[in-house]
């Protein structure tokens, strides 16, 4: 169609998806260099460590490779490898043992309206609280909050990942927020 020398980051992923259908090595690296990094970030928050969050992208994008020519775009690319990366997360994650218990999550600091060090200080233990808190919702709790909160998926596009009607994604929600929101509530 075109020669080696094309600039394949100007093409949509719907090109982009067809041609690494058809075997182009080069359209599939454009597709995983434009989609690392969210992915990454998805998967961090879903495991809480880089190592098993960079092994699970990883495994979904062979994954990905291996059935592009089953890719029917239902979903959009993206929406489907959240999905792929989500459901990798969330086998990681039953397989794994609770990590640390709730005894083991330390009080929040009082506020000291001091310097700077001491404002950092009790940020960085507000990051490590709510960081806390999620790791503590149910698995599908933790996927619907991350996906429509901090990666700004639509709740059409978080039932699509999961798997879900949008009720059961809206009721996953709300459990979380009231759940994060108890959890939170010393350091409003």
């Amino acid at each position: 169609m075109g020669d080696p020398g094309d600039d394949l980051g100007g093409l949509d992923n719907g090109l982009l998806v067809t041609r690494a259908a058809e075997g182009d090595d080069d359209a599939f690296a454009v597709l995983v260099h434009r989609h690392s990094a969210p992915l990454l970030a998805l998967a961090y928050h879903m495991l809480g460590n880089l190592s098993d969050a960079e092994e699970a992208v990883q495994d979904a994008f062979i994954s990905a490779w291996r059935r592009l020519p089953e890719f029917r775009g239902d979903a959009t690319f993206r929406t489907w490898m959240y999905r792929i990366v989500t459901n990798r997360c969330l086998n990681v994650l039953r397989e794994q043992a609770p990590s640390v218990s709730l005894d083991a999550v330390p009080e929040p600091t009082a506020h000291d309206a001091g310097g700077e060090p001491a404002r950092a200080a009790e940020n960085a233990a507000a990051t490590a609280a709510l960081a806390q808190a999620l790791h503590d919702l149910q698995p599908g709790q933790r996927a619907c909050w991350i996906l429509r909160e901090l990666h700004g998926l639509s709740y059409e596009e978080v039932a699509q990942v999961l798997g879900e009607s949008e009720q059961t994604v809206r009721g996953r929600l709300f459990r979380a927020r009231r759940t994060l929101m108890k959890e939170m509530s010393s350091w409003r």
